[in-house]
C-alpha cells in the first residue's frame, strides 16, 4: 500500500522482515498476558470476517466498471507458460484452496473447549461451509469487478488485488480501508492461530515428540500456559522471517509448504480410517457426532481431492522452470521428512509410546 501511495517507494526485503515481526508481537504478548480475551477476540473477528467480505463485495459491485458475463464464466488466461490448460487449472489451486484448508485448528484447542466430541467437528464443517461461501462470492466479485487483469499482475504493489481495489474505486483512502478490512481479521486470526500451534508443540512434547521434549512439555505455573511451547513457535517465526531477506521465492516456498503439509497429514488419518472402516468396522468408537453412512463416501472423496492436491501442489507456477520461479516446496518437504525420519531412529522410537491422557503437574523446572 506504501508502494501505491508513493510510486517512487522502493520495496526493500529487510523492512518486511520488521513488520513480520511487528505483525506478530502483539499476538504473543496477547497469548502470555491475557490469555482470557482471546475468545472474546475471535468472536470479534468472526463478525469482521462475514461483515467485512459481504462490504468489500458492494464496494466492487457499485463502484467498479463489470466485465462480461463470457470473461467471467468462459475466458481461460494462462500466463504460467503451461501449455496443457489442466495441469495450468491444477498449479493455479495453491490460492482457491488455502482459504479452506487449516481446518484442523480447532482440534488443537480440543483440551480447552466445552463439550469437544460434538463442538469440535460442528465448528470444522461450519467454518468450512461459511469460508466456501464467501471466498466463492468474493472471487466471482472480483471477476466482474477486476478492470484490467494484466496491469493488476504488474503492479508494482506485488499484490494485484490492491491494483484492483484502486481501480474499483479510483480512491486511495477507499483502496486502503478495504485492504484494512481484509487484513484485521487475517491479523486478529493468528492470535488463536498462535495459541492453537503452540498447544499443539505442547501436546507433542508431552508424548515425547519433540526434541527437549521434557523441557517443551511444561506449563508455567504463573501463567498457567506452555510458555516454553510459544516460544518455540515465536521463534520459528522470527526465523523464518529472515529467509525473504535473502529470498522471497524461498519464502513463498515455506508458505505453500504449509498448505501441502496440512493435506498431506489430512490424508494419513484419512487413509488409515477408510483401512479400518474395510478391514474392522466393529473397532472404530463411536463418537457422539457421525456421519452416518455418509462417512465411508465422504472418507472416500476427502482422500481423491486431497491427493490431487498433494500431487499439483509442489509444481512450479511457471515454465520454463528458473532458480527465481522454482517452487521449493517440494525439496523442503523432503528435507523436513529427512529431519524428521532420523530424529526418530535417533530418539523418537526410544521415547515415543503414543498419545497420553495423563495430566502433568505444573513445575518450575
Amino acid at each position: 500500500m506504501v508502494a501505491l501511495a508513493h510510486p517512487d517507494y522502493v520495496v526493500v526485503p529487510w523492512r518486511s522482515t520488521l513488520l513480520m515481526w511487528a505483525v506478530a508481537l502483539i499476538p504473543i504478548v496477547i497469548n502470555i498476558f491475557a490469555r482470557r480475551i482471546l475468545g472474546p477476540i475471535e468472536v470479534a473477528a468472526g463478525i469482521m470476517h462475514v461483515v467485512f467480505l459481504p462490504v468489500t463485495i458492494a464496494v466492487f459491485v457499485i463502484l467498479a466498471t463489470r466485465n462480461t458475463n463470457e470473461f467471467v464464466w468462459n475466458t481461460f488466461v494462462s500466463l504460467g507458460g503451461w501449455s496443457n490448460s489442466g495441469v495450468a487449472y491444477s498449479v493455479g489451486l495453491l490460492g482457491v484452496i488455502t482459504p479452506l484448508a487449516g481446518v484442523d485448528g480447532v482440534i488443537h484447542m480440543a483440551e480447552e473447549v466445552k463439550n469437544a466430541k460434538t463442538v469440535v467437528p460442528r465448528s470444522m464443517i461450519y467454518g468450512t461451509l461459511i469460508n466456501g461461501v464467501l471466498a466463492f462470492s468474493y472471487l466471482v466479485a472480483v471477476l466482474y469487478c477486476m478492470g484490467n487483469y494484466e496491469e493488476a499482475l504488474l503492479s508494482p504493489t506485488g499484490f494485484p488485488i490492491i491494483t484492483i481495489a484502486y481501480q474499483a474505486t479510483g480512491s486511495l483512502p477507499a483502496t486502503f480501508v478495504l485492504m484494512a478490512m481484509g487484513m484485521l481479521p487475517g491479523w486478529i486470526a493468528l492470535f488463536n492461530g498462535l495459541a492453537s500451534v503452540t498447544r499443539l508443540a505442547w501436546a507433542f512434547a508431552r508424548d515425547n515428540g519433540l526434541p527437549f521434549s521434557d523441557f517443551f512439555a511444561r506449563v508455567d505455573p504463573r501463567f498457567k500456559i506452555p510458555i516454553r511451547a510459544l516460544f518455540l513457535v515465536a521463534s520459528c517465526i522470527v526465523a523464518l522471517s529472515f529467509i525473504q531477506i535473502g529470498s522471497s521465492t524461498a519464502f513463498n516456498a515455506i508458505l505453500s509448504l504449509s498448505t501441502l503439509g496440512l493435506y498431506i497429514s489430512y490424508l494419513i488419518p484419512l487413509w488409515l480410517l477408510v483401512y479400518k472402516r474395510v478391514t474392522a468396522p466393529l473397532d472404530i468408537p463411536q463418537g457422539t457426532f457421525s456421519l452416518g453412512k455418509w462417512g465411508l463416501p465422504v472418507n472416500l472423496l476427502a482422500i481423491l481431492f486431497a491427493t490431487y492436491f498433494v500431487i499439483f501442489l509442489p509444481f512450479p507456477p511457471q515454465v520454463p522452470v528458473t532458480g527465481d520461479n522454482m517452487q521449493y516446496a517440494g525439496p523442503v518437504l523432503g528435507f523436513v521428512m529427512l529431519f524428521a525420519i532420523g530424529d526418530w531412529i535417533v530418539r523418537g522410537r526410544h521415547k515415543w509410546e503414543g498419545p497420553t491422557v495423563s495430566l502433568r503437574a505444573y513445575g518450575r523446572d
